[in-house]
């Protein structure tokens, strides 16, 4: 609501600052100067760039003025900017930005001065800077180029000209094309599958009509199997349309391929059976853990690994959950969501004591499965919180930094993404007790975000306090309580929407704390009898945490008071929620890691693993992560929380 009444009176305040100068720049020629390069108007930012010289945000105008019209002739100005911003992530866009006019430019001389290999940096920048050192090297420089080939989604127009070379030169091959044909159709990327496959030399080439075939009635492209079997294109063709089957309807799908995959040599038989048994795992569908052992030895990649263990937990097979991690890479198995489904299948083949080994480390740590795994070892989770001794004259100290002090300017104009940009090297290579003084400074600062994101980043020394704060306490109170909503939950859902920034809005236009769809704030209105509700009111923290508590609630009702399903429903929708549901009673651990949806998956974890951690906080009654979660049934209602206990809500306590 702030940054909409400033920006109502930036064009109003451009025009001020063009026709008087008051004596000292405002917080308000920042946001006309803003606006100024939001419309192109070259003329009102120059004035406005001279008038905020000396403005802690004064980077950002200087930035945008170059940026107004970039040309090889503000070499020395942006020379300039880079050495005063050195560091900056304004400083390395601007170079990217530059670096690409000149390559696009064709100035190439001046680009292999100015270049500088940057962390992240894009696909289209990394192709000019081959394109650059090709110029000086000759054709030697083109197998830099070379690993950028290999990718699902489509490359810039940059890259072009060096895999051309690449294929003339005979170090891209054949194999090399399909390879990507592959990664392009498992990326679900059938678009660029065409262009691939259409971009071939003649006696290479798929025909376009077998091609449009293939993706558009995949089912009957394998059911015809009129595929060049003996030629890999012709096999590829045949992967191809397997994917695209096994997306829709993996079932109608299997039915085809188990036809015709003996058409197949084992590689890529072996793959196919791969692809089809992760897409019904997605799916939920009850063999897909028999499917995947059809896979034998297929390479599979770290999200076929994953569905591979989630499709045995569905079926509730413990020999295929184990073989399934113990078929994971090393690095993989690591994960703690795998370190404890093993140590859960050791256990169910009666292997305590090597399942006890790995549940001790797993114990240690402060997530949702370690959680889970101190509660097996019979134990009740403890909290290591070692706040660190920090002194006013510190906190001054960091606060000085004109790095800090840009990021409170930005987050007050409302540009909480170039915030976010700035906080990110400021707190790169701090240690323990510097990421304690920064989160407390961000805490102080308001910045909640902040603080709970640089507390967490902490390796040895701990302050929970600051990883789990309560602000807006009297408003998440008075919600639980009307609603008889567990306030610990709210807090779990608020810290995992919101990181309590009360008016962050998200890409998909939810608001506040609670995060809320503006037509899910009316409904809610409407049935709270809120007669003079106003979309506005949408970001105020009281109405926002009453409505979010009453939403969640009303679903938590629905949905056998059970706090995974609501929070699965709060994140991704009901209906979803309900279609996820098991045909019969599933353990509730197995049921939230075989939750299709990555970010749904890792949303209901840590809601979870959150709720416990306030309700220590708070100091309301501890029921055990195992017991909160229970078992998930089908729609009829037959899963349960632990015990047959519902969970403590705010209105008994």
């Amino acid at each position: 609501m702030r940054l909409v009444l400033r920006l109502a009176v930036t064009v109003a305040a451009a025009a001020a600052v063009l026709c008087a100068a008051p004596a000292r720049a405002t917080d308000a020629d920042f946001l006309a100067a803003k606006s100024a390069f939001e419309r192109g108007d070259e003329r009102a930012l120059t004035i406005l760039q001279a008038r905020l010289d000396r403005h802690v945000l004064a980077p950002y105008v200087a930035f945008w003025r170059l940026k107004l019209g970039l040309e090889p002739a503000d070499q020395p100005d942006v020379h300039a900017f880079l050495a005063r911003n050195s560091g900056s992530p304004l400083a390395d866009q601007l170079r990217a930005d530059w670096l690409k006019m000149l390559a696009v430019r064709g100035l190439w001389t001046q680009f292999a001065l100015d270049y500088l290999a940057m962390p992240g940096e894009d696909a289209e920048l990394a192709c000019y800077a081959v394109q650059s050192r090709r110029e000086r090297e000759g054709d030697a420089a083109l197998a830099a180029a070379k690993p950028l080939w290999f990718t699902g989604r489509a490359t810039p127009d940059a890259c072009a000209p060096l895999f051309a070379a690449l294929f003339a030169r005979g170090e891209l091959t054949v194999a090399d094309r399909l390879a990507r044909m592959r990664l392009a159709s498992e990326a679900g990327n059938p678009r660029l599958v065409t262009a691939i496959a259409l971009d071939a030399p003649p006696h290479e080439r798929i025909a376009e009509r077998d091609l449009r075939r293939a993706e558009g009635n995949p089912i009957a492209a394998l059911q015809s199997a009129q595929f060049a079997w003996k030629r890999p294109q012709g096999r590829e063709l045949a992967l191809f349309a397997l994917e695209r089957a096994a997306r829709s309807d993996p079932t109608a799908a299997r039915a085809a391929w188990v036809r015709v995959r003996a058409q197949l040599p084992d590689a890529d038989r072996s793959y196919g059976n791969g692809r089809l048994a992760f897409h019904a795992a997605r799916r939920h569908l009850p063999d897909a853990h028999l499917w995947y052992r059809e896979a034998g030895d297929a390479v599979l990649n770290e999200e076929q690994h994953a569905w591979r263990v989630r499709a045995a937990l569905r079926a509730q097979s413990w020999d295929d959950v184990l073989a399934a991690v113990d078929g994971m890479p090393e690095a993989l198995a690591a994960d703690p969501a795998w370190r404890y489904w093993k140590a859960r299948s050791l256990t169910e083949a009666g292997r305590g004591d090597e399942a006890r080994a790995l549940y001790e480390p797993l114990a240690q740590e402060v997530h949702f499965y370690g959680l889970l795994a101190a509660e097996a070892l019979g134990r009740a989770w403890q909290l290591r919180s070692r706040p660190a001794a920090l002194s006013e004259d510190a906190l001054a100290a960091f606060g000085a930094r004109a790095e800090a002090q840009r990021v409170v300017a930005l987050a007050a104009a409302g540009m909480r993404l170039e915030s976010l940009r700035e906080w990110a090297p400021l707190i790169r290579w701090l240690d323990d007790e510097e990421l304690l003084l920064a989160a407390e400074f961000a805490r102080r600062a308001g910045l909640n975000d902040r603080s709970i994101n640089t507390a967490e980043r902490t390796a040895v020394r701990h302050d929970y306090a600051l990883r789990y704060p309560t602000p807006f306490r009297e408003h998440f109170d008075a919600a639980a309580k009307a609603h008889g909503v567990d306030e610990s939950l709210l807090y779990a859902i608020a810290r995992q929407e919101s990181r309590f920034v009360p008016d962050i809005v998200s890409s998909a236009g939810a608001r506040g704390l609670m995060q809320l769809m503006p037509a899910t704030a009316r409904w809610v209105a409407r049935q709270l009898g809120y007669a003079d509700y106003r979309p506005a009111q949408i970001v105020d923290p009281e109405t926002n945490t009453s409505f979010g508590a009453f939403y969640f609630g009303y679903w938590l009702a629905r949905l056998d008071n059970h706090p995974a399903l609501a929070a699965a429903a709060y994140n991704a929708g009901p209906g979803r929620a309900q279609a996820w549901r098991p045909d019969a009673a599933l353990d509730g651990a197995a049921w939230i890691e075989t939750i299709p949806f990555n970010e749904t998956r890792d949303y209901v974890k840590k809601v979870l693993a959150n709720a416990m951690l306030y309700a220590r906080t708070l100091s309301k009654p501890e029921v055990p992560l195992s017991a909160r979660i229970g078992s998930v049934g089908p729609r009829n209602g037959t899963g349960t929380v632990a015990h047959g206990a519902a969970l403590p809500v705010a209105a008994s306590n």
